[in-house]
C-alpha cells in the first residue's frame, strides 16, 4: 500500500517469539521489542538512557516460522516494517497501540555473533534439510583449474555455481 510509514527499530526482544497459526493455516509470529535511545552527557561525562519505546512486532508465513525458531528474550534485533495503529478494547475502555508489521527481522551483530542457517523455501512446518549442493561446503577431489569458475561445465550453472574453492565466494 502506498504512503505507509516504514520504520526501522534497533532493540532487544522483551519476550520469546510466539508462533500461532490462523484457521487457514498461515503462520504468524508475535513478540515485543524494546528500544532505548542513549545520549552522551558532556557535563556528567556519562551515557544517559532516554525513554524506552516498546513495540509489538507481527510477522507472517515463512518469516514467522523462522522468527519463532530464532528470537528469544534478550536477543538484540533490527526490525524493519510498516508502522500500524491497532485499536482494541480492554476493561470497557478503548485503547490504541503501535505495532510493526515486519518486512524483515535481523539479529544485531553489534555485540553478538550469529551462525546463519539458510531455510529452504516451501518446507514450512517441516524439518529443514541441508541443500543438496552447497557452494561453501568442503568439496572432495582436486580444485577446479580456474579458480574463478568461469570456464568448463560449472560456468553454465549460473550464479550458484561452485568455483571449486570452499574458501572463496561462488561468484
Amino acid at each position: 500500500m502506498a504512503n505507509e510509514t516504514v520504520i526501522t527499530v534497533c532493540g532487544n526482544a522483551v519476550e520469546d517469539a510466539q508462533l500461532r497459526f490462523t484457521p487457514s493455516g498461515a503462520a504468524v509470529a508475535n513478540f515485543r521489542i524494546a528500544s532505548t535511545p542513549r545520549t552522551f552527557n558532556k557535563q556528567t561525562n556519562a551515557w544517559e538512557d532516554g525513554e524506552t519505546l516498546f513495540l509489538r512486532v507481527n510477522a507472517w508465513r515463512e518469516m514467522a516460522e523462522n522468527i519463532a525458531a530464532s528470537v528469544a528474550k534478550g536477543t538484540a534485533l533490527i526490525v524493519q516494517g510498516r508502522l500500524r495503529m491497532r485499536e482494541y478494547e480492554k476493561d470497557g475502555q478503548k485503547r490504541q497501540s503501535l505495532e510493526i508489521e515486519a518486512d524483515d527481522v535481523a539479529v544485531s551483530l553489534r555485540r553478538a555473533t550469529a551462525v546463519v542457517t539458510k531455510a529452504q523455501r516451501g518446507q514450512s512446518g517441516q524439518q529443514r534439510q541441508a541443500p543438496q549442493q552447497d557452494p561453501w561446503s568442503q568439496q572432495s577431489g582436486p580444485p577446479a583449474s580456474n579458480r574463478w569458475g568461469n570456464s568448463g561445465p560449472q560456468a553454465t550453472q549460473g550464479w550458484g555455481a561452485s568455483n571449486g574453492n570452499p574458501e572463496r565466494p561462488p561468484f
